[in-house]
């Protein structure tokens, strides 16, 4: 017998069915976004949707600054330089005046959140930690080569800034829950880059108000003075209470 010659596409083989179906690997996937993305993605919207506003920011400085509480008026002096027009600078060797020398009002960095929220309650911790480590210069941390105190920088440093609080102020607990910090408080965090920071204890806006949030400045952003809700995002290597006698 002659065999006919086929003509025609290949035959193929019936492909097995996965052993789960592609809704079930779906499904999967779903789950494993949700479980691993979604705190992410959360928080990105809570970030995006809780950015206080202008008029949030002004109307928490009026209820602050209505008590007689001096943590509230620091948090409200604070809370100010949000509307300032600030821009980051991280340069931080200027030649000042002394005392209440201050670098240009439209620029500054964290350090100078803190001593100009003090200076406008009458503060000048430029002048008072000049003070202190002239008489105990060996007392703070010796980390820039310096031989001698200078009136010019060494307010504007972090470290210094936390060993005067120390030294002069109120040494609180490292706790890990908001509800153990007060307006007006100062934190001093370490950064993932291994830098410290400082920053002030406020309410937070609107249906926040009952919230601890905090006023600092990040060199990651160029906004300068910002008011948000990152006091656990960095190290907390720091928590103070200063409420030194006004000049």
């Amino acid at each position: 017998m002659t065999p006919i010659e086929y003509i025609g596409p290949a035959p193929k083989k019936r492909r097995k069915k996965p052993i789960f179906g592609g809704w079930i690997i779906m499904l999967l996937s779903g789950l494993f976004v949700t479980y691993f993305a979604w705190p992410s993605f959360a928080k990105y919207l809570r970030n995006e949707n809780d950015k206080p506003t202008i008029e949030q920011a002004q109307n928490t400085i009026t209820n602050l600054k209505s008590t007689s509480e001096f943590g509230d008026k620091l948090a409200a002096a604070a809370l100010e330089r949000t509307l300032a027009g600030i821009s980051y600078d991280e340069a931080v060797y200027n030649n000042i005046g002394y005392p209440n020398g201050d670098v240009p009002a439209d620029r500054g960095n964290n350090a100078d959140i803190v001593i100009r929220a003090y200076r406008s309650l009458g503060i000048d911790l430029q002048k008072k930690v000049h003070e202190d480590m002239k008489d105990n210069f060996y007392a703070y941390p010796q980390l820039w080569n310096s031989k001698q105190p200078d009136s010019n920088i060494d307010h504007r440093r972090v470290n210094n800034l936390q060993r005067f609080f120390e030294r002069n102020g109120e040494k609180l607990e490292l706790a890990k829950d908001a509800v153990n910090y007060n307006n007006g408080d100062i934190v001093i965090w370490r950064t993932p880059a291994g830098r410290s920071h400082i920053g002030i204890i406020a309410p937070g806006p609107g249906s926040h108000e009952n919230e601890k949030w905090v006023v600092h400045s990040n060199s990651n952003s160029v906004e300068g003075p910002m008011w948000n809700d990152e006091l656990f995002d960095y190290t907390v290597i720091g928590h103070l209470c200063y409420q030194g006698d006004s000049e």
